[in-house]
């Protein structure tokens, strides 16, 4: 199988994920929201959030200073954004000469953060903190509550940008904020970099930029970025701590139709629009082929006891060289395991026409793909015009090529501070191995040879959270136990 021989290097690493057999569970009472300052809650039982106290006040502000503050490529500004947390930081303490907005010319919205917790070892390797800032569009008439106004209810923090990625970027803001008020002095020095064009990188990219304009902002043995976070059941029942380790990769292909047209009173059934949607009905119905790699293995395995019943037998059926097609199928049903099993490609817009009046000249479509690590992307163009199956629509990638680069090792520098810090948290709850469904900055710092990992401890519903979509949220809970644990996770890191 051609997606094999870029994870092969992976197998080995795979044998202390799949042996760990417990690692995270939470209780509903596990988490108390503390009237008492200073309160704590024993190992095992969760967290307790006690927001009279002075840090997680601080936490709470910076997160909804960060929702609040629009930085949408349309008409925001990651500047503002990162500027704010450059105000935070530089306040209680770190020098100024550590805590830099780096703005690149020509793009005054597009500002980045990059600030520096020094470490005491000169030869220790520095850990990158990687968010990003910028999130995507939203319309407000579209959406229940106002997208750039953090609304808490129910349980949820809603708003744009609440889970991705202002959560992970608040929560490593807020890290440094802690450890340099309770005098924490790391062996390596923590790098925090809050970046903005991840979600429109074919226009600007900033961890890009930075690799090519400033890369000590973001040299490191190794990074923490989003990718991953833990899965809950549609009860609210922790599933699985994931942590990744590669990602598919992010191409756009546009499918384009012309006509000559003429007047609406003449139709033909040579039409513009009629040969875009019947193609584009074709793939609707068509799936990529299975192709599992050992990552994508090592997730059902460790994943499939945890679901049980038939669902559980039908991951492992999955994972056979010869698979069960009724059980692929019904794996497939959710929209995240279909994602994991192959490659995928959607139509996300489409335009056409130039008149009410008149026959269309022009058809135009947007196909988003998420292609298997080692897939070639001229392969999957050729399926593409093959499952169209019309010569009159042209297929044509859009923008550079992602880069692509072997999964980082998941060696027991990075796995072990994982594993004892969550079996305080959550004992109970297999921390498996995932290849992200998404395309993250991640594709970028690992090609320039950072190894770079996905992990936040934020559990999250099964339905996608509304990410990218309407409604966004995340659970006040799952953002708060993030806090807490990449806060530990961090500075076992740092020794």
């Amino acid at each position: 199988m051609k997606t094999m021989t870029r994870w092969a290097a992976l197998a080995p690493t795979l044998a202390p994920i799949l042996a760990l057999g417990t690692a995270l569970s939470l209780s509903m009472s596990g988490m108390a929201f503390a009237a008492d300052a200073g309160k704590t809650a024993p190992d095992g039982k969760g967290i307790t959030v006690d927001l009279t106290r002075p840090d997680w006040v601080a936490f709470r502000n910076l997160y909804q200073q960060l929702v609040q503050t629009n930085t949408t490529l349309s008409s925001g500004s990651c500047t503002a954004a990162a500027q704010a947390v450059a105000n935070r930081l530089t306040a209680i303490g770190l020098k100024k000469s550590d805590v830099r907005v780096l703005v690149p010319e020509g793009r005054p919205k597009d500002g980045a953060l990059a600030a520096v917790l020094p470490g005491t070892d000169p030869a220790a390797k520095p850990i990158l903190l990687l968010a990003h800032i910028d999130v995507v569009e939203a319309k407000r008439e579209d959406w229940q509550r106002d997208p750039f106004t953090l609304v808490e209810e129910n349980g949820y923090f809603y708003g744009r940008g609440s889970s991705d990625d202002k959560a992970m970027a608040a929560v490593f803001a807020d890290l440094l904020v802690r450890l340099r008020q309770e005098g924490f002095r790391p062996k390596r020095t923590i790098k925090l970099a809050l970046t903005c064009g991840e979600e429109t990188s074919d226009t600007f990219d900033g961890v890009q930029y930075l690799l090519a304009h400033d890369r000590d902002a973001l040299d490191a043995e190794f990074a923490l970025n989003e990718g991953a976070g833990g899965r809950l059941d549609k009860d609210g029942k922790y599933l699985a701590l994931e942590i990744q380790a590669g990602e598919k990769v992010y191409q756009d292909f546009t499918l384009e139709t012309t006509n000559p047209g003429g007047h609406s009173s003449r139709p033909s059934k040579d039409n513009a629009i009629y040969h875009l949607a019947a193609g584009l009905n074709r793939l609707a119905t068509f799936d990529f082929p299975v192709a599992l790699n050992p990552v994508t293995k090592a997730y059902f395995t460790a994943l499939s006891p945890v679901i049980g019943g038939a669902v559980g037998a039908d991951m492992i059926a999955t994972t056979k060289d010869n698979p069960d097609p009724a059980a692929i199928t019904r794996i497939s049903q959710d929209p995240g395991w279909n994602s994991t099993l192959r490659t995928t490609c959607v139509a996300t817009m489409a335009t056409a026409g130039h008149a009410p009046n008149a026959l269309p000249q022009h058809a135009q479509a947007n196909v988003n793909c998420r292609i298997l690590p080692g897939q070639p992307l001229e392969e999957v163009r050729q399926t593409l015009i093959k499952v169209l199956d019309d010569p009159a629509i042209k297929v044509t990638a859009v923008g550079q090529p992602s880069p692509v680069s072997p999964p980082p090792a998941l060696t027991p520098t990075v796995l072990d501070p994982v594993k004892e810090v969550a079996a305080k948290m959550w004992p109970g709850v297999p921390v498996v191995p995932t290849m992200s469904t998404g395309a993250t900055d991640g594709r970028f710092l690992n090609a320039a040879g950072i190894a770079t990992y996905g992990l936040s401890g934020m559990f999250r519903d099964p339905d996608g959270s509304g990410v990218h979509g309407l409604n966004e949220r995340i659970r006040v809970r799952s953002l708060y136990e993030g806090r807490e644990f990449l806060y530990a996770v961090v500075k076992k890191y740092a020794g």
